[in-house]
């Protein structure tokens, strides 16, 4: 367990994505109108089995998106970076 933890910590750390700080506004504040989480999470579950672990918003080349972390059903843990305005899988 300790060990998926650290992989999913790590493929966070990789990722070009940063997060909301005090002064700069929220995600949802940088861009226009969002897709619900809920469709977000819907859409995924029909690609990829499994389940919802955790998921953040933050920022992706000046774009608002959420990070999703979702665990397959082979135990397998996966960081999807999903679009929040067209709710579109941009990267994992």
């Amino acid at each position: 367990m300790k060990r998926l933890m650290l992989i999913a910590a790590l493929l966070l750390g990789a990722a070009p994505v940063t997060t909301a700080t005090a002064g700069q506004g929220t995600a949802r504040e940088a861009s226009g109108p969002q897709v619900p989480l809920s469709s977000v999470l819907k859409k995924i579950a029909q690609q990829y089995p499994g389940k919802q672990l955790n998921t953040t918003m933050g920022q992706s080349g000046g774009r608002a998106v959420y990070l999703v972390q979702w665990q397959l059903t082979n135990g397998r843990i996966v960081v999807f970076t999903v679009d929040a305005q067209t709710g579109q899988v941009v990267g994992q």
